[in-house]
C-alpha cells in the first residue's frame, strides 16, 4: 500500500471563529474513523509559533529554510491507502470537516521503510 500526504495551509481554513469548537470535533472525528480503519500514520499541524531551523550534517543549527519551505505550515495527514482513488476520498472526507480543499501527494514506494 502507499502513503499519502493529505494537507492544508493554514490560511485556508477560513471560517467564523464561534464554529472553531465544530470544525475541530469534525476534524478529530475524521482522523478517529481513519484511526479505525486502520489507514491513519500521522499527522498533525504545524506549531507556528516554534520558528524553522536547518541542521548541517555536521550538527550546526542556523536559522532559516529552504526558500522553497519559507512557508511550510498548516496540517498534514499521512495515511497508507490501497489506492490513489482511496486517498481523493480520504481527502474529501478531510476537506470537508477541516473547511477546505486538501492537496493530495503520493510517497515514493521504499522498501525499507
Amino acid at each position: 500500500m502507499t502513503k499519502y500526504l493529505i494537507s492544508f495551509p493554514s490560511a485556508a481554513m477560513v471560517f467564523p471563529e464561534e464554529e472553531l469548537q465544530s470544525v475541530a470535533d469534525a476534524s478529530h472525528a475524521v482522523v478517529q474513523e481513519a484511526k479505525d480503519a486502520g489507514v491513519w500514520v500521522f499527522g498533525g499541524g504545524i506549531d507556528e509559533s516554534i520558528p524553522p531551523v536547518m541542521v548541517d550534517g555536521d550538527g550546526t543549527v542556523r536559522e532559516g529554510t529552504y526558500p522553497q519551505t519559507a512557508q511550510l505550515e498548516g496540517g498534514y495527514s499521512v495515511l497508507e491507502l490501497p489506492s490513489y482513488q482511496a486517498a481523493l476520498e480520504w481527502a474529501a472526507k478531510i476537506a470537508a470537516s477541516c473547511r477546505c480543499a486538501q492537496e493530495v501527494r503520493a510517497f515514493q514506494y521504499d522498501p525499507a521503510s
